[in-house]
């Protein structure tokens, strides 16, 4: 998908469709990879091409950050099982193939709010000044 081209209906449907099919996959919790038993992880978004061939799952995983590399890649190996699962529960022409990134838009967030109720932000947003300096 061209990065300045906005998304179609059916792609947002299907992938709309994709996550929840995934989310429900990985909570089930049938992997076999030890990285990723018992680890819970949330599909945040499912991102497909134009032609819906495939698909890019952004996942947030939950507990320990430093181990996400290595879930990454136990999802990546475990790819073509969840595709299987995917298309047992999706009805579509292609089983999209599946592509895994970590979704840093949670972590971004957190960091923004602590920004902000750093004493020195918080006097300055508490005395009315705006960003550019202007009240």
């Amino acid at each position: 998908m061209a990065r300045n081209k906005k998304p179609s209906l059916r792609q947002l449907r299907v992938g709309e469709e994709l996550r929840h099919a995934l989310a429900e996959v990985l909570a089930r919790g049938g992997l076999r990879d030890p990285k990723l038993r018992g680890r819970a992880i949330t599909v945040t978004e499912v991102r497909t091409s134009p032609d819906l061939k495939r698909a890019t799952a952004f996942i947030t995983p939950l507990g320990d950050e430093s181990t996400d590399p290595e879930i990454l890649t136990a999802l990546g190996r475990a790819s073509s099982y969840l595709q299987g699962e995917i298309g047992r529960r999706v009805r579509l022409k292609y089983t999209p193939r599946l592509s895994f990134e970590l979704d840093d838009r949670f972590n971004l967030a957190s960091k923004i709010n602590n920004i902000l109720r750093e004493p020195g932000v918080s006097r300055d947003l508490a005395d009315g000044e705006s960003i550019d300096g202007t009240s």
